[in-house]
């Protein structure tokens, strides 16, 4: 079902809250898997909620590639994901906005993890996939999150 096709659904049924959460779930297939992206700033908003928790980034200026992002070590998770070439390929956003939405896993899978809660204030950094060509809102779907000194792969469970 279309996104447009959820949200009229939700309208017909009386469902506002769930429409609002209809239009801001976006699948895998929505974003540009030939092109990780990397980003990373101070948590300005945190939506620790299902479909999948939410943060909005404020990032410096510059932005900069980290130069030691090819040799992260990644930890495993039970998803065939070449982590290393997708780390390999990671480039930086062409966009220039200040403020990026990043879409994290859904809640079960961030506690699979141990993700802890993410509040304001927290740095991040995240390499993850934005819609092709960078077309529509300033959206990363992530990957991997980098957090206190952790990398966390989120397409899937710990293996």
């Amino acid at each position: 079902m279309q996104r447009r096709e959820l949200v009229r659904l939700g309208a017909l049924l009386g469902l506002p809250g769930w429409m609002g959460r209809a239009q801001a779930h976006h699948g895998w297939s929505s974003f540009d898997q030939d092109r990780p992206v990397y980003v990373e700033g101070r948590v300005v908003e945190a939506k620790w909620r299902n479909p999948h928790a939410e943060l909005v980034i404020e990032l410096p200026q510059p932005l900069v590639l980290p130069a030691d992002l090819a040799q992260r070590p990644l930890p495993a998770q039970t998803a065939g994901v070449d982590g290393p070439g997708l780390l390999a390929r990671t480039v930086l956003p062409q966009r220039r906005d200040r403020r990026w939405e990043i879409e994290l896993a859904p809640l079960f899978r961030l506690g699979q993890w141990q993700v802890p809660e993410i509040k304001a204030g927290a740095m991040v950094a995240v390499v993850g996939f934005t819609f092709k060509d960078e077309k529509g809102g300033t959206i990363v779907r992530a990957e991997y999150l980098f957090l206190d000194g952790r990398t966390y792969g989120l397409r899937s469970g710990p293996a």
